[in-house]
This record gives structure tokens, C-alpha cells and sequence, in this order.
């Protein structure tokens, strides 16, 4: 397995220090593949089964990186200026009331 090093500022060094429990090489090597994956499925749309596993694992997938469509955005600011109906009982809003 080969071996990188990562240089990083004193004062995040020290930051990092705080939380001796975080496997810091482990941090790294999954944002490397989350980086990969992303590259991956942004060319082909497509995960292998790998990569799915391996998002399945840190419960993640590339799709959560995308911004949303403007169409999307849209249709959420209308629904914002649409005023709220109120209900006394939360029955209600399985009545369509």
C-alpha cells in the first residue's frame, strides 16, 4: 500500500490534536474515494458495485454533492409564498380538510 503525506498548517495540526480518536488517515482515504466516485458518476451516471458499497458504508452517494435544478428551486420558493393551512388536529390533514 503506498503512503502519502499531507502537510497541514501548525494551527490546524493543533486543532486536530483535540480529537485523538478520529483516524485522521482514515478521513483522508474516504474523501479521496468520495472524490473519485463523484468524478466517476458525474462522467457515466453510474456507480460499480465497489463504489456502492462503499457509499453504502459511510452512508453517502454522489448525488448528495449536486446542486439543486433551478426548476427545483423554483417551485420550492412558490410553494413559500403559499399560505400555510392551519389544522386543530392532525387528522385533518389525512381528511384533505
Amino acid at each position: 500500500m503506498a503512503t502519502i503525506t499531507v502537510p497541514v498548517p501548525d494551527n490546524l495540526y493543533r486543532e486536530m490534536e483535540h480529537f485523538s480518536w478520529v483516524k485522521w488517515s482514515e478521513v483522508a482515504r474516504n474523501s479521496i474515494w468520495k472524490r473519485l466516485i463523484f468524478e466517476k458518476y458525474i462522467r457515466s451516471g453510474e456507480l460499480s458495485d465497489e463504489d456502492m458499497e462503499f457509499c453504502d458504508k459511510i452512508d453517502w452517494h454522489p448525488v448528495d454533492e449536486l446542486s439543486l435544478r433551478e426548476e427545483f428551486v423554483q417551485k420550492l420558493q412558490d410553494l413559500k409564498k403559499e399560505t400555510p393551512i392551519k389544522v386543530k388536529d392532525i387528522s385533518q390533514i389525512f381528511d384533505g380538510a
